[in-house]
């Protein structure tokens, strides 16, 4: 009977994907696309990862850019601490004078994990470390039909070693990509086509009607759910922006004034938090409103509200005076320069764009 690996291989022969940072060796572009790819689909991904690497060629060329180029670039994609750990990453490379050339250095960099650190290893170096990502627990677990949930300790031990075990020593660039392309083409998450499988026969699920059972979480982690009202102040054409500090999601990215609550805020409720601004806020009126947005992150569920205010008449005492430190005037026509969540580019886009 052919092992595991030359039938993926096979497979992969005639449905494997013609990718961009598959045609390279180059560790910086491979590195990209992986943590591009970390959180995010191919389909979508693709576009992100030729916009990134057409701005920042090389690694000396992200290192070299400004935080808020970096975040601009990144814009849409989301899960931003990657842009952050990227950016981070491509400044600890040039100090070590070039991109590591083994398992442990490429490791060592900044929001590397070991997924990525062997991907990189074996589709550049051609060492023989074998990935585990999603796709990956979820072909083992079903051909091998092991339930050991694969978010626990016990869990990621098993199927690293398998996954290692199972490895193509000699091609492991292939056997990795074959193996993931599988996970995402053929024994997909939902309703896989098992009748047109090569690996039918031997796939343990299969046989077992289990194969929508596998693979097995221990828990789901609870979504919560956070209400904002954005205060969107317009004043001579420009808006006021600050950017977002650390130790949030959106670390790094702009947005407008911000009131984060337990329960929705009415537009008095939001006019009784603007006013601890000062009395400028009596120039304040209502231009348009957004209401009642949803917005879902991965463990949370955002509900929103956005006011579009213009400051008339206040003459030479800017609003911005009044506003924390860290607001800048930003006027609308640059407003793109300025990296922003999703959910607040919706919000312009419905509003003042």
């Amino acid at each position: 009977m052919e092992s595991l690996s030359s039938v993926l291989l096979s497979w992969y022969a005639d449905h494997g994907r013609d990718l961009p940072w598959r045609q390279t060796r180059d560790p910086y572009r491979v590195w990209v696309s992986e943590i591009i790819l970390q959180q995010t689909r191919v389909a979508q991904g693709y576009d992100y990862y030729q916009r990134f690497v057409e701005r920042f060629p090389t690694v000396e060329d992200l290192a070299s850019a400004s935080s808020d180029e970096v975040m601009q670039q990144w814009e849409g994609l989301g899960y931003y601490s990657r842009a952050r750990n990227l950016h981070a990453a491509a400044k600890q490379v040039m100090e070590l004078g070039g991109f590591p050339v083994d398992y442990e250095g490429i490791r060592s960099l900044k929001g590397v994990g070991d997924y990525t650190a062997a991907a990189i290893a074996s589709f550049v170096y051609g060492l023989p470390t074998a990935v585990v990502d999603g796709n990956v627990y979820r072909v083992l677990s079903r051909y091998y039909g092991i339930d050991t949930p694969i978010d626990t300790t016990a869990g990621k031990k098993t199927f690293a070693v398998l996954a290692q075990e199972v490895l193509d020593q000699k091609q492991p660039a292939l056997h990795n990509q074959a193996i993931m392309d599988f996970g995402a083409i053929q024994c997909t998450p939902k309703s896989p086509d098992c009748s047109a499988c090569p690996l039918l026969d031997s796939c343990a699920a299969y046989n077992g009607k289990r194969v929508d059972l596998l693979p097995v979480k221990s828990k789901k982690t609870a979504v919560k759910e956070r209400f904002f009202t954005y205060i969107i102040i317009l004043e001579e054409s420009s808006v006021f922006l600050h950017r977002r500090s650390s130790g949030d999601i959106w670390t790094g990215l702009y947005e407008p004034l911000l009131f984060e609550s337990s329960a929705k805020l009415s537009l008095d409720d939001a006019f009784a938090k603007i006013s601890a601004y000062g009395n400028q806020t009596k120039y304040l009126k209502l231009l348009a409103s957004v209401e009642g947005l949803k917005h879902q992150l991965t463990h949370r569920t955002l509900y929103a509200d956005a006011y579009v205010l213009e400051c008339d008449g206040a003459g030479d005492d800017s609003l911005l005076k009044l506003l924390p430190d860290d607001y800048i005037k930003v006027p609308l026509s640059e407003l793109s320069k300025y990296a922003s969540p999703r959910l607040v580019n919706i919000i312009f886009e419905r509003t003042i764009i």
